[in-house]
């Protein structure tokens, strides 16, 4: 303030220098002037001043004028734009003012706490990070039980920042040890919903997200001001003390899995070709079907029109089938026609030709 300036050649508004203290004394004086001095002091400067010198009650009204309008000006304070300002009067909370330029009434009526709501802040739970770079778990918090019944260590940091400054503040005694129990509280919460594998898997993400949901839910009904980010799983394994068995396990599983995989490719391949050449066969069996029921409706045809024919001449009916038989009996066969005359009786000894015959049957 204007009127506090202790040192340098300014002198505050008593003109002293050098390290003279606030009432004109030295640096080590023991006692202050009293009120009177420092009043007549003050009006002797003050008829320095004015022209004509003014009487003591005017030098004392502009002095206490110019005391009231620093002190009122000193009211004025800026917000930054990663800040929230939490006006307090006498000790009390009375609102939360924005970045930019605002104003309280002066001290010591009200005062004003301007934290940072912008930060990203973390903690660590199930684990610390050493100062070499390494972590240490922390199996109080670690260890927990998952939904089939197994245990798994869990490690993970959450990442907040302040939403109110004021709840912040005040709402809550210790924001950051209510941050990391309702963080613990809310992940085994979560843990215990879900199975070992998917909580160390493929469900990792699930997990992530419904603790941060669970957390920010259970810090908005305590009022503590607070913003969650992230949660951010560092680890999520079964204990150091059954990890070899688990691994066995793992293997196992994954073998079971690759004949699965293995079995249900040989189906795969398999089945389809089995379903071709059923689907083949039948429709051979079709076409036979068909190709029969055509064959045999054309016989019918065939004979019916014969029938009609012989209706209308039998006679040369029955010589042209007759001749039509001889001729598919005999077509590529080897004959030997002899005429035996009218009397049956000829002078031709018939005769068995085997050599024609046996060379007949070689070709076949």
């Amino acid at each position: 303030m204007p009127w506090s300036n202790q040192g340098g050649n300014d002198g505050g508004w008593q003109g002293g220098g050098g390290n003279r203290g606030p009432w004109g004394q030295g640096s080590g004086g023991q006692q202050p002037p009293n009120l009177e001095d420092i009043i007549k002091k003050g009006q002797e400067r003050f008829k320095d001043i004015i022209p004509g010198g003014g009487g003591g009650k005017l030098g004392l009204i502009i002095i206490l004028l110019v005391i009231i309008a620093a002190w009122l000006i000193s009211g004025f304070y800026k917000v930054e734009t990663t800040e929230q300002g939490v006006v307090l009067r006498f000790g009390d909370w009375i609102k939360t003012t924005q970045p930019g330029l605002n104003y309280h009434l002066p001290y010591p009526i009200e005062t004003v706490l301007t934290p940072e709501v912008t930060k990203v802040n973390s903690i660590e739970i199930g684990f610390r990070t050493t100062r070499n770079g390494g972590q240490s778990s922390q199996e109080a918090e670690s260890l927990m039980l998952t939904g089939d019944e197994n245990i798994v260590d869990i490690g993970f940091t959450v990442l907040w920042k302040i939403k109110d400054a004021g709840n912040f503040l005040f709402n809550v005694n210790d924001p950051v040890q209510t941050i990391r129990a309702t963080a613990e509280s809310a992940m085994r919460e979560i843990v215990g919903r879900t199975d070992l594998q998917a909580a160390i898997t493929a469900g990792r993400l699930l997990v992530e997200t419904d603790v941060r949901k669970r957390l920010q839910e259970v810090l908005d009904e305590y009022g503590t001001g607070v913003q969650i980010e992230a949660i951010q799983l560092n680890k999520a394994e079964p204990p150091s003390q059954v990890i070899a068995a688990f691994r066995d396990v793992q293997a196992a599983e994954a073998d079971k899995e690759r004949v699965q995989n293995e079995a249900l490719s040989y189906a795969n391949d398999i089945v389809p070709r089995a379903r071709g050449l059923s689907e083949q066969i039948r429709l051979q069996a079709q076409g036979y079907k068909q190709q029969v029921i055509a064959e045999a409706e054309g016989e019918a045809s065939r004979f019916i029109s014969i029938y009609d024919e012989y209706i209308k001449a039998p006679y040369v009916t029955r010589q042209r089938i007759y001749l039509e038989t001889l001729q598919e009996v005999f077509t590529g066969k080897q004959k030997i026609i002899i005429d035996g005359g009218k009397s049956g009786v000829s002078g031709v000894v018939p005769y068995l030709p085997l050599n024609e015959l046996q060379k007949g049957m070689s070709k076949k």
